[in-house]
């Protein structure tokens, strides 16, 4: 209940000792106050509060048209009252009716810009939505007016005006004098998220939640935090505890959602999502989301029409143009081209936006054979891109010279026996664009496969292993031998524990389809010895120019330069060479032309290496209605086919740079004969 209503509530006592009452127990007994409203309307006719807690008492008793009807005519009775209009906002929202809610709210913001509730609801909305600044924005101005203390209304205006270093400041000087302030540990969490330090941001969430239980908007913080730590089914837990109070908020709802995305949830994920968008039917970004989950599960033609359905509402939404061009399968017509041309002229201060632009322009220009056209976008796009990250290929280049150092014979020979003995994981390495969705495919076609999907896992436990507290000061992966064999274990254990939450079905084995692992295969073969590991490989040309194609959804960051491409296949396949040296046969390899050059043999042979016997699933595994969540989802889901073999070469006189770097790894890459001997 706002604020404004507690102090409506006292003058209400002076003149009607019933309406003071009714606003005593309309949180607990809303039918009590609902009669006691009702009498005072009796006994001297229409009365604004009365009927203010008459609107509220009938939504909160599930009455949604009644309260809409009461709530609405008290917004023509005084139009100027503010809180009024949050009222009936929450009354509209119980109806679901989000838009109409959200309008009603932005005039209550506008009569009365000190009600913190107002701003706490705009932010629930603006989630649902997917207007993630907006609901920044909002929950800002929510924490500013709800600041009691100067330090913290300080603060609150700084976080408002995004000036992260002052706010961090003043609370934790705030802090160090009442470390037990629940508002301003969350919102120094709050500023930890906003610097990228989500492990920092959990732990005040945590110690928030111990002081305070019922502090909802810390909960959802907390859930949204675990779910960038890629813990997505405690991040469920987390919002569930929500949900049971707020079965109806369109945030919780919406975050509900993409935690169930993100442990393959995908059919529950779809309701939620039909659900908001009945309630908010012109938000171009929900529409979005709803395409991005009907495309995920194979069902490409509506998620073509969600996406569409999101540009009519939004014609300049770069993601939107971009989800179409990403369907491998798609092809624009000349009316879209027109369209992005436009747009991209309409959008010149939205980097986003334009970025996307770039790379959708690039796919149809490509398909009209202007590959002319077609590469100054793709270009255009990386250029963008490239500029808004922070990657550094000597980093990557000095991680794996020290791998090389390490990674021994007699280093892994010396640690026999080590690491948990489970046989689970299939890993499905290499670059990404070089076919690892398609052999996961195959093998999730196989009856004793589970495919899940890119799994960070690995990679999280590998930064364990780079905190000076954990490893004494030495750099990864040096820090691995400092571990004896149980320690190997737990971490192997570990990694199992974590991937067990994206495991669906009782298939001894699943696939983790992370290709960056390839930089901790050393790892692998120490916590997880009897894992096996498949590195997918293509031609450096084809498959790093692929890359450059695409704007990833996150991570990638060396593929937004052609040489910082090379650079990052060359340390690849540096490393691979090194540990095919100190453990041969530890990996199989699988070449994407030999794959396309004799399908059977190949998945016979990779069948073999995994000890799973032969099945003819696995040679139709196109049929495998299993969802795909990377770019190569439509062409997973039909038989393999050459056309893509060579379609770099249309592109090679813009590709030098890309070549002096590749270099001798371009010169070595085996052709046919070759491949078929190794």
């Amino acid at each position: 209940m706002s604020a404004d209503i507690y102090t409506t509530r006292n003058a209400a006592g002076g003149a009607d000792d019933g309406l003071a009452h009714a606003f005593d127990v309309l949180e607990e007994r809303p039918e009590e106050a609902l009669r006691l409203a009702s009498d005072v309307v009796v006994a001297v006719g229409e009365h604004p509060i009365a009927t203010l807690i008459t609107g509220i008492a009938q939504r909160k008793l599930k009455r949604t048209a009644e309260a809409v009807t009461t709530l609405e005519r008290l917004t023509q009775l005084l139009p100027e009252a503010g809180v009024v209009h949050l009222e009936y906002a929450h009354a509209l929202a119980s109806a679901g009716r989000g838009e109409a809610a959200v309008a009603s709210l932005r005039r209550a913001a506008e009569l009365n810009p000190d009600l913190p509730d107002v701003w706490r609801a705009l932010a629930d909305h603006y989630s649902a939505m997917g207007d993630t600044e907006a609901a920044d924005a909002a929950y800002a101005q929510h924490v500013r007016r709800a600041a009691r203390s100067p330090v913290l209304l300080r603060a609150a205006s700084a976080l408002c005006a995004n000036e992260i270093p002052a706010a961090e400041a003043l609370l934790r000087g705030y802090l160090k004098e009442r470390p037990t302030d629940v508002a301003a540990i969350r919102m120094l969490a709050e500023v930890a998220a906003r610097l990228g330090r989500f492990t920092d941001a959990e732990i005040l969430l945590v110690r928030c939640l111990e002081l305070a239980p019922g502090f909802a908007e810390a909960r959802a913080h907390h859930a949204m935090v675990l779910n960038r730590l890629n813990r997505p089914v405690e991040a469920l837990g987390q919002i569930g505890v929500l949900l049971d109070i707020q079965p109806e908020n369109p945030n919780y709802r919406s975050l509900k959602a993409l935690f169930l995305v993100s442990v393959g949830e995908y059919a529950e994920a779809i309701d939620l999502y039909c659900g908001l968008l009945r309630e908010y039917p012109s938000q171009a970004r929900i529409w979005l989301n709803y395409g991005h989950v009907l495309r995920t599960v194979g069902r490409q033609d509506e998620s073509i029409q969600a996406c569409r359905k999101c540009l009519a509402l939004l014609p300049t939404f770069g993601q939107a143009w971009f989800t179409l061009s990403n369907l491998k399968t798609f092809k624009f017509s000349i009316e879209d081209v027109g369209s992005m041309e436009g747009a991209l002229k309409a959008v010149r201060e939205c980097a986003d936006d334009e970025l996307h632009l770039h790379f959708a322009l690039g796919k149809a220009y490509e398909d009209l054979q202007e590959y002319d056209q077609s590469f100054h976008h793709y270009q255009q796009g990386n250029r963008i891109r490239r500029a808004q990250i922070h990657y550094r290929a000597e980093k990557t280049t000095a991680l794996v010279g020290r791998c090389k150092a390490l990674y021994a014979r007699e280093f892994f020979a010396g640690r026999n026996g080590g690491g948990a003995a489970a046989r689970d994981p299939i890993f499905v390495v290499g670059m990404p664009r070089a076919g690892s969705t398609l052999v996961e495919q195959i093998l999730s076609s196989h009856s004793q496969v589970e495919g899940t999907m890119e799994l960070s896992h690995l990679i999280d436990l590998s930064r364990t292993l780079e905190a000076p507290e954990v490893t004494g000061g030495d750099e990864y992966p040096a820090s691995l031998a400092a571990l004896d064999g149980e320690q190997l274990r737990r971490l192997g254990d570990e990694y199992l524990r974590r991937s067990g939450a994206h495991r669906k079905s009782d298939a001894p084995l699943f696939i983790d389809k992370m290709p960056n692992n390839w930089l901790h295969v050393g790892l692998i073969a120490l916590a997880l010895p009897n894992a096996k590991i498949v590195d997918v490989r293509r031609h450096p040309l084809a498959c790093c120019f692929s890359m450059f194609k695409q704007h990833f959804a996150k991570g990638q960051h060396f593929s937004y330069d052609l040489q910082d491409l090379g650079r990052y296949y060359r340390d690849y396949v540096e490393l691979m060479d090194h540990i095919d040296q100190v453990l041969p046969g530890r990996i199989h390899r699988v070449y994407y032309e030999s794959l396309v050059e004799d399908v059977e043999g190949e998945v016979r042979g990779l069948l073999r290496y995994c000890g799973l016997s032969f099945e003819e699933a696995c040679l139709r595994f196109y049929e495998n209605t299993r969802a795909v969540r990377t770019a190569s989802s439509e062409q997973v889901r039909r038989p393999i086919f050459r056309e893509g073999l060579e379609q770099w070469r249309k592109f090679e006189p813009w590709l030098e740079p890309l070549k002096s770097v590749l270099g001798a790894v371009l010169d070595t890459y085996p052709s046919a004969p070759q491949r078929r001997a190794s």
